[in-house]
């Protein structure tokens, strides 16, 4: 029976039929609509969502197959959410090398998406650390592909928007911790150069470097913030550190968007004048350092019922200071944008995927309450920006923009759909291909 199925934004809603998959060495289902790996719908637009087709649930693909605590290679099921590797690898020393924003993905989304997070310019994307994976296709044929083996169909999967197969499994390598606390510190600055200032003199001795901005100011404080690094803690803290985030729920959709201009501005004052002095220091477990919005469960339900749309685009360094400032410009002055504004700078690794979204660069990620038309114009302005730019937008984050724009910043998609599988689509690829 055909269901709604939603992605993390709640927009756009379409209806699918939702097949769950919990046994890795079974073959697909049979029937004649097109497939699509659907993990903890943690993307934010259509590209984890399949209109008229087949989803393949794969959260019962979540077992751990092997993990050796020496060296800290970890094979586990696809279905598998970076939460479960934490709670199993943290204890034994080891940590993700890669991580998003939150832990509430799935291995395979993981891969499909090639998430990148705070240390990008270390260690490059999550697919960089994937050792191996195994892939299922409609014909019923499996692939061990890895970096030297099956290495056309690696590089297809390592950003393919689920669209080449069904992983069933996968290798990753973890990274050493001496435990689960972060060293931290907080530069609050109050315009865009002093973010690139920043940014430029943590990159050699901080692993970890994120901004958030205000995205509401405007004038002398336009695109103020607060600028985080981190490194993991060397050895148990003597310090009294800030524990893990106790978790909340929003427990009911709002009948309208709790997010608007004025309570932004009135929230974006505050979290900027909350830090007392120039620079704050602490020891904080990992969880509230990468994970803030974990700590509210449900807080995709604030934007109301019509949903919320993310932006993220990432503009090439040279044009980088001048795109950056006049993306906040517009997005100032349209009152748009929300709470959480990401600013961060992507490394020089090419990501190992055909479609993979990070590059060298300046990235900016926030949400848009859905206001229908008005909110669609304001993300066409963006694309135009950042088109001129020479950057792109983020697939994972995506739900309106065009074919046009697409090609434009993925130059390789024409190499990259001889590796589809016939019978897999997306609601997001039927969109940007035609």
């Amino acid at each position: 029976m055909d269901s709604p199925a939603d992605s993390w934004g709640r927009y756009p809603r379409t209806t699918a039929r939702v097949v769950r998959v919990t046994d890795r060495h079974q073959p697909l289902p049979p029937g004649d609509a097109s497939y699509l790996p659907y993990g903890n719908g943690r993307s934010y637009g259509d590209s984890c969502l399949n209109d008229g087709g087949v989803l393949l649930h794969t959260r019962g693909l979540d077992r751990f197959i092997a993990f050796d605590p020496a060296t800290g290679e970890l094979t586990c099921e696809a279905g598998t959410l970076l939460a479960d590797i934490l709670d199993l690898a943290v204890p034994q020393g080891w940590f993700l090398p890669v991580t998003p924003g939150t832990r509430f993905v799935t291995v395979g989304g993981a891969i499909a998406n090639d998430v990148h997070g705070k240390n990008h310019h270390r260690s490059g994307t999550f697919g960089h650390h994937v050792r191996a994976f195994e892939l299922l296709r409609s014909d019923g044929s499996r692939m061990r592909c890895t970096a030297d083996e099956n290495a056309d169909w690696f590089a297809a999967t390592i950003g393919g928007l689920g669209l080449t197969g069904l992983v069933t499994h996968a290798t990753l390598q973890l990274r050493r911790i001496a435990g689960p606390w972060m060293v931290t510190e907080s530069h609050r600055f109050g315009e865009l150069s002093e973010f690139f200032a920043l940014s430029a003199g943590s990159e050699a001795d901080y692993e970890y470097t994120v901004a958030w901005i205000d995205c509401a100011a405007t004038g002398a404080s336009l695109g103020r913030g607060l600028f985080s690094r981190a490194n993991h803690a060397p050895s148990r803290p003597s310090a009294r550190p800030t524990p893990a985030t106790r978790r909340l729920s929003v427990p009911l959709t709002p009948p309208v968007s709790m997010i608007g201009p004025l309570t932004l501005r009135a929230f974006n004052q505050f979290y900027y004048h909350r830090q007392h002095g120039k620079v704050a220091h602490a020891v904080t477990h990992y969880e509230p350092f990468f994970y803030p919005l974990d700590a509210i469960g449900g807080w995709n339900r604030l934007y109301g019922p019509r949903g919320f749309l993310q932006y993220q685009c990432v503009v090439p360094p040279g044009a980088a200071m001048d795109a950056m400032a006049t993306l906040v410009r517009i997005i100032a002055a349209a009152g748009g944008g929300s709470f959480l504004a990401v600013l961060k700078q992507f490394g020089e690794q090419l990501s190992p995927g055909m479609l993979s979204f990070p590059r060298p660069g300046t990235t900016l990620a926030l949400d848009f309450p859905f206001r229908g038309p008005t909110t669609l114009d304001l993300l066409n302005r963006l694309d135009d920006v950042v088109a001129e730019a020479g950057g792109a937008v983020y697939p994972a984050k995506d739900a309106r923009m065009s074919g046009t724009r697409f090609r434009q910043y993925f130059p390789q998609w024409e190499a990259f759909s001889r590796y589809i599988d016939p019978r897999f689509s997306s609601s997001f690829w039927r969109r940007v291909e035609s």
